[in-house]
């Protein structure tokens, strides 16, 4: 029996009450109410509750059916609408319910830079066979993934690949301030699928004859191609390859140009090589890192996930040890 449950009116100061629902003697099947349930329970006159031997009268217990008093038809009218109210309370309890095994879950809504989408995706799994929050990932290159969040994109959290663009969300008023946190250091590698193209000496020693093109993120959007221009700059092969770079729109579609045989050559994420089918394939060259500026990744808690505690507990949680472990595994730098 449930009694004593009040509901707000809409619009009104005061609240309606009702004092006593006999939900204890409801028929459900298997947790759910039926129209044959509630027919039943009802006992209205002149409904039909569907039966083994066919159909039957159910008449209302107690009520005055025949010519009957004025008391009668009030007795009836009062017991009908206090079951019909009773039964559509009991329907929306009955689909609000959570289940037995605890508090309904949580979701957060990342965008996640290309280059560490797969390490997000394992991070992501154990973020919610730990706390049973859904996550759902956006992946684009970080410039591409801040322009749709200047315009209202429903994220709660931004992975960033570069900590530029999470402090200009938060000049704009669109992150918190106290929220930014670096999560990994990247790597950039110079790779061919062709195993014997490039020597230990690295790019300056290939033949000018074996490379028709070279690929590089777009470096207006990805902070991965930023960096590979400025080691091209630093090696002063920019100009010699200029004419010959093929520009992904992000890090992930770079790879896709020399894992695809577009590209003889490309300069992109260590982590993309760390596994998959490419893991023990083609050659490649560590850039130093005295190259190009560091890539620092830093992610940020968005204003629309301030009041999401599922946001707050997986920004939390790429500081852990846990997540630690598995983006070093990837191939980054953790500090």
């Amino acid at each position: 029996m449930l009694t004593g449950l009040n509901f707000p009116r809409q619009g009104h100061g005061n609240t309606i009450s009702i004092q006593c629902c006999r939900f204890d003697s409801l028929p459900l099947r298997r947790g759910r109410l039926t129209p044959r349930a509630i027919a039943s329970w009802w006992h209205l006159p002149g409904r039909r509750a569907a039966g083994r031997d066919g159909e039957r009268q159910v008449p209302l217990a107690g009520a005055e059916t025949g010519s009957g008093s004025r008391g009668g038809r009030c007795r009836y009218w009062r017991r009908f609408w206090s079951r019909a109210v009773s039964a559509v309370f009991a329907t929306l309890i009955a689909a609000l319910s959570v289940p037995s095994g605890g508090a309904r879950a949580g979701e957060v809504a990342v965008a996640v830079a290309a280059n560490f989408l797969t390490t997000a995706r394992q991070l992501a799994d154990r973020f919610t066979a730990r706390t049973g929050d859904a996550v759902v990932l956006s992946s684009g290159s970080s410039g591409n993934l801040y322009a749709r969040i200047l315009t209202g994109a429903p994220y709660d959290v931004f992975v960033s690949a570069d900590t530029e663009r999470p402090e200009r969300l938060i000049e704009a008023g669109l992150a918190l301030p106290d929220s930014l946190t670096v999560y990994a250091r990247g790597r950039l590698v110079l790779w061919s699928a062709d195993p014997g193209l490039i020597p230990p000496q690295g790019l300056a020693a290939i033949p000018d004859s074996a490379v028709r093109r070279l690929a590089i993120a777009n470096p207006d959007l990805a902070p991965y191609g930023r960096a590979a221009r400025e080691a091209l700059q630093a090696l002063g092969l920019y100009e010699r390859y200029r004419a010959r770079l093929v520009m992904g729109a992000n890090i992930a579609q770079t790879f896709a140009l020399v894992a695809t045989g577009n590209a003889e050559l490309g300069l992109v994420a260590r982590a993309q090589l760390q596994s998959g089918p490419f893991r023990d394939k083609g050659s490649r060259w560590p850039v130093p890192e005295a190259l190009h500026a560091p890539i620092a990744q830093a992610a940020v808690l968005l204003v629309r996930g301030q009041d999401n505690a599922a946001a707050r507990a997986f920004l939390a949680f790429l500081g852990s040890e846990e997540a630690r472990a598995v983006i070093t595994a990837a191939g980054y730098e953790v500090e």
